[in-house]
């Protein structure tokens, strides 16, 4: 069975990376195989690498309180590419009252600061390949 691809990503002017770093090395400790793009990506550089690299996830990262503004476009973006089989998660400081907006503009998992590491590998090794 091959590797699942994660591409990780920060957006816009966001440098917060420490929780982004931490993640991808644990992610890469349980097999995955992990694209970072590193900081002050667009929507569209990401969904070029996603497209690209055949990423099965992508992963995103907000500590800059922007993701009520990215993640609608991110979600259109990847519509259009014909990227809906791709698992959309997101991670950071983000206010549980904004995860059930995110999941209904078409994020698949928002997991805030602090969560347990294996709930996002269980998840992502749960879910690749069942959109």
């Amino acid at each position: 069975m091959e590797k699942v691809k994660v591409l990780t990503a920060k957006l816009g002017f966001d440098i917060h990376s420490r929780g982004v770093t931490v993640v991808n090395r644990l992610l890469r400790d349980t097999g995955m195989e992990v694209i970072y793009l590193g900081l002050f990506n667009t929507p569209d550089d990401i969904i070029s690498a996603v497209v690209e690299e055949d990423a099965d996830v992508l992963g995103l990262s907000f500590l800059s309180g922007e993701h009520l503004v990215f993640t609608p476009t991110i979600v259109e973006k990847m519509k259009t590419n014909g990227l809906e089989d791709v698992l959309l998660i997101a991670g950071g400081t983000i206010p549980v009252e904004d995860i059930p907006p995110m999941e209904k503009m078409g994020m698949n998992m928002v997991f805030r600061a602090g969560t347990l590491s294996n709930r996002f590998v269980d998840f992502i090794n749960e879910n690749v390949g069942q959109k």
